[in-house]
């Protein structure tokens, strides 16, 4: 092969992850989001086809997947909140995040895990992430509405956005105390 070929496909099979950034593990993210706790307990939720169409309703988005990767943040015996684990596409790639959950299903905190994508990494800014803070699956959780935009980072935005308020919507109706 001349090496014009070779420089090509060795560039073609690596483009995906040149971009790829691991920020935290799952681990550390729970650590991140509630540094009170003492342990975190596997509380992953399987949903019934009758509560994936309450979370869409709630949501306004697909409820997407009957399991979700869920942990019980404890102090001692006292119940802290949920971090819960999701996967978005960005625009071609995954966007893997985190989203800490107070006892009444508000959001805590969202942290960026993993942004495999060339351009919107900006949704990692503490600002644009602070935006969740408080937030309930009833209002304030959209694009637009309660969150805004960040140009160049439109679909990492909205996807992420999106995620979060299904999230929400689950619990809502699955974890609130």
């Amino acid at each position: 092969m001349k090496p014009f070929y070779i420089a090509a496909l060795t560039l073609a099979t690596t483009a995906g992850s040149a971009f790829a950034t691991q920020y935290l593990t799952a681990e550390q993210a729970q650590r991140v989001m509630f540094p009170d706790a003492s342990s975190f307990k596997d509380a992953s939720l399987q949903l019934t086809v009758e509560q994936m169409r309450q979370v869409e309703k709630l949501a306004g988005e697909p409820a997407r997947s009957v399991n979700w990767r869920v942990f019980a943040a404890y102090q001692g015996d006292t119940l802290l909140g949920h971090v819960v684990l999701d996967d978005v596409v960005g625009k071609f790639e995954l966007i893997s995040y985190a989203v800490a959950l107070n006892l009444d299903a508000s959001i805590k905190q969202i942290e960026i895990l993993s942004y495999r994508e060339s351009h919107g990494f900006e949704i990692k800014s503490p600002a644009w992430r602070k935006q969740f803070v408080g937030k309930t699956a009833q209002a304030g959780l959209a694009v637009g509405d309660g969150i805004a935009n960040i140009s160049g980072a439109t679909l990492s935005c909205n996807h992420v956005t999106d995620g979060v308020r299904r999230i929400a919507a689950i619990a809502q109706l699955m974890l609130k105390k």
